[in-house]
């Protein structure tokens, strides 16, 4: 086997998966921790009722 094939391979694979993380999976991630934490804050407004502002 040839190492530069090998190495090329490695970079390519590399940078199929850097672009997956950074294109698709980062905003997907997002989007879903910010609306989940949305989502709890207002099902805990629904069970405890609306700010009081005291």
């Amino acid at each position: 086997m040839d190492t530069r094939e090998d190495d090329l391979t490695g970079k390519t694979n590399e940078l199929k998966g850097f672009l997956f993380l950074t294109v698709f999976l980062a905003p997907v991630v997002s989007v879903a921790l910010v609306g989940g934490y949305g989502l709890a804050i207002w099902i805990y407004q629904i069970l405890s009722g609306p700010p009081s502002g005291l």
